[in-house]
């Protein structure tokens, strides 16, 4: 894999809306204010741009297990995946950020077998994910795991 010179402290935010609202609100409290959205933890996932090279920002809902952290590539149940998907399947460094903390990570999609531990965890974190698939049919929403590179990214999690 090519090795990218990347500066990790400037990622590009969404576009003006709810969503770069959120990312503002995250960053400018240190996660005190965005980390609980409509009640369910949230993260801040950097990814590279597969085409620009730059760092990207995108707020996910997550679940946590055992110092792994776990979001789906649902876009709202749209027919192609999002981009910070296909970014991270370019480029699987990334920096996560939960809360205060932000460590490098890396991020790759969900085994089979992890697929069929955490779908339903995820599902009763987030049931509209049900939706999402139904709607994106025939496209399988992928599971995406980030490890951090730190080690178990444990007392991270909501409490």
């Amino acid at each position: 894999m090519q090795q990218l010179d990347i500066d990790w402290t400037r990622p590009a935010d969404p576009r003006p809306g709810p969503l770069l609202d959120h990312v503002r609100a995250y960053v400018g409290s240190a996660g005190a204010d965005g980390h609980l959205w409509h009640g369910l933890p949230t993260l801040l996932l950097t990814t590279v741009g597969r085409r620009s090279g730059r760092p990207v920002r995108t707020p996910l809902v997550y679940g946590e297990d055992a110092g792994r952290l776990i979001v789906l590539a649902a876009a709202h149940g749209r027919p192609d995946h999002p981009a910070w998907y296909g970014n991270l399947t370019a480029h699987p460094e990334v920096r996560v950020q939960v809360r205060a903390a932000v460590l490098p990570a890396t991020a790759y999609t969900a085994t089979p077998l992890q697929r069929e531990t955490y779908g339903e965890y995820m599902t009763a974190l987030w049931p509209a994910y049900d939706d999402y698939q139904a709607a994106a049919w025939p496209r399988e929403i992928p599971m995406v795991i980030i490890e951090t590179l730190s080690g178990p990214a444990g007392g991270l999690a909501p409490s």
